[in-house]
């Protein structure tokens, strides 16, 4: 566990391996602008950095994270819309090529979904709300498993959240013009954080398959889920 004597400790590191050993990584960072052409929507769960996980460099990813890695659908409304404004920017602004949904094993978000999380006192007032932009994945994963272990339903509402966000991503008309235009393509990861395996979403069956797993091996093609077969 790392206290902030550590993170700062950390930050020379980072500060050695960058701009020291590295300084022409910054200086067209900071000279040409960012222009990463992968937006990730991952969870604010600590084990799973989305830079980390790909061994991406600075100004490789446009990253927001939430709860759950969920994107809500589009609505026009007075209230604040983190994911929502991201998803804009880099779609319209940055111009990203890809979209990837990033799911991963042991979701605190989901097990708050199944009523699993014990809280402080009171229910969470915000996580509850949120969460239940995937309600239709709880309800569909227990209709198709309604007595198997709490982690494999777990798992099951893990991956059906993933698909809600994908057809909620078809819900931004700049998403879906982008899309129908051929400039974006729409991918659904899962992240096995105990087998260390990556999962992809095939919009064509609907279900995950293992894109990367022990050793690097890649057994499928990586491909571009269309969110009209996000089932």
């Amino acid at each position: 566990m790392k206290d902030i004597e550590d993170l700062v400790a950390g930050f020379r590191r980072f500060r050695t391996t960058y701009f020291d050993e590295r300084p022409d990584l910054f200086e067209r960072l900071t000279r040409v602008g960012q222009s990463p052409r992968v937006m990730v929507v991952a969870c604010c769960d600590s084990r799973v950095d989305p830079a980390i996980i790909t061994d991406s460099d600075p100004g490789d990813l446009f990253v927001v994270r939430n709860v759950a890695n969920l994107v809500p659908p589009w609505e026009e409304s007075g209230h604040y819309h983190g994911t929502s404004a991201a998803l804009e920017f880099a779609v319209r602004c940055l111009s990203v090529r890809h979209v990837i949904v990033l799911g991963h094993a042991q979701c605190g978000g989901i097990r708050a979904l199944l009523g699993d999380i014990r809280w402080e006192g009171e229910a969470g007032r915000f996580v509850e709300p949120w969460m239940s932009i995937a309600e239709e994945a709880r309800r569909e994963a227990i209709a198709a498993h309604p007595a198997v272990p709490r982690e494999t339903l777990m798992r099951e509402c893990e991956l059906g959240a993933i698909r809600v966000s994908l057809r909620n991503l078809a819900s931004f008309d700049f998403v879906r013009r982008a899309v129908e235009a051929g400039r974006l393509k729409l991918h659904g990861w899962y992240f096995d954080l105990q087998q260390g395996e990556l999962l992809r979403y095939d919009g064509a069956t609907g279900a995950f398959t293992l894109l990367a797993g022990p050793g690097g091996v890649q057994t499928s093609a990586p491909s571009a889920a269309s969110p009209n077969e996000a089932r």
